[in-house]
């Protein structure tokens, strides 16, 4: 497999390399970060794979040693180092199983409340920060490109810009509906209630992914950027809205002060959009796409998460389960996207 081609991973490393060499590398920035990025990315897949065979080695030379000096009290240590190396081993493994086409880009990741008004949104903003706090332990970057808080509390929605590599193959385990169940801090009675929130996940492309888009099928909005609470962060119709007639599909972008940047974001939100439901529709075509898919359905249920009268977080696809559901809401779900990975791998 490409991935285990270490050679060949070092010969593209430094092509890459050589490439920002060029004295016109850094007139794109955006192509130059992302080539810079990719580097890194390359660099620490063969460090881990150097690590685990330098592992590999040393254990094989500690059990040697045991066996030519029959020294059993370092068994204790041969096990641990054993349970270690299962363990790095299994997360290579699964990083080797992002070979799709977009799995490597930063991930755009939207959240909405579902029904419910104020106890949906706060669920909305529980996600919001177990996905930034899962993005910081990975040493990703978030930025936020849209938000629509209420003043009352929580978010209606929100959608992050997640860079790193390989972040929109591990995020996009995460598309579905996520539910909650637990007793409503809003709730005097202190009754038990269900909530809903939906994740959308799709890979940022470049201006390079070529879509012909007809400006007759597309509604632009404008409106005024907003930030937390509704506080307006400029004074200017600079957010943009886009609507694709046909889909129903609608992306938005209020991060740049400048309409223009906000719109060009928009529009690579919208082509990734439309690429990645043409792959799950078998169409030959983007324009072949006709219905409404402006949101996951409510019916597509992923995982839940149960605070009462148990604690428990099960994902429905893999059976995967976490009894510490604090853990998890801290971002702690690598156990649900590798059994993902693995689930989608053996499909």
């Amino acid at each position: 497999m490409f991935h285990f081609d270490i050679p060949g991973l070092k010969n593209k490393v430094l092509d890459l390399e050589q490439s920002t060499y060029d004295e016109n590398f850094w007139k794109e920035p955006e192509k130059a970060q992302k080539t810079m990025q990719e580097i890194k990315g390359l660099n620490n897949k063969i460090k881990e794979y150097e690590a685990l065979i330098e592992d590999i080695d040393d254990l094989e030379v500690l059990i040697q040693l045991v066996i030519e000096e029959e020294s059993y009290e370092e068994y204790k240590e041969i096990e641990r180092l054993m349970k270690k190396l299962e363990k790095t081993s299994e997360e290579f493994k699964l990083s080797t199983l992002l070979s799709g086409e977009y799995d490597q880009n930063n991930a755009i990741l939207s959240i909405h409340s579902g029904a419910g008004g104020l106890e949906a949104q706060d669920w909305a903003e529980m996600l919001l920060r177990m996905y930034r706090r899962w993005s910081e332990s990975k040493g990703y970057e978030v930025q936020t490109l849209d938000l629509l808080s209420d003043t009352e509390g929580g978010i209606k929605s929100v959608t992050l810009l997640i860079k790193g590599y390989n972040a929109y193959g591990y995020l996009k385990s995460e598309r579905g509906v996520h539910r909650l169940v637990r007793i409503s801090p809003f709730d005097s009675a202190g009754k038990r209630h269900t909530s809903f929130a939906s994740i959308d996940v799709i890979p940022e492309i470049n201006d390079e992914v070529n879509i012909e888009l007809n400006e007759k099928d597309l509604k632009i909005d404008t409106y005024r950027s907003s930030g937390a609470g509704g506080q307006h962060v400029n004074t200017t119709d600079s957010a943009i809205r886009i609507t694709h007639i046909p889909t129903g599909i609608v992306v938005q972008c209020q991060s740049e002060r400048s309409q223009h940047m906000n719109k060009a974001t928009a529009l690579n939100m919208l082509k990734a959009k439309l690429i990645q439901i043409k792959e799950e529709e078998n169409k030959e075509k983007i324009e072949d796409l006709q219905g409404n898919y402006s949101q996951i359905g409510w019916g597509s249920q992923i995982r839940s998460y149960v605070f009462h009268p148990y604690s428990m977080v099960k994902d429905h696809r893999t059976n995967a389960e976490v009894g510490d559901i604090h853990r998890v809401m801290d971002g702690d779900l690598d156990i649900f996207i590798n059994e993902y990975l693995k689930y989608k791998a053996l499909k």
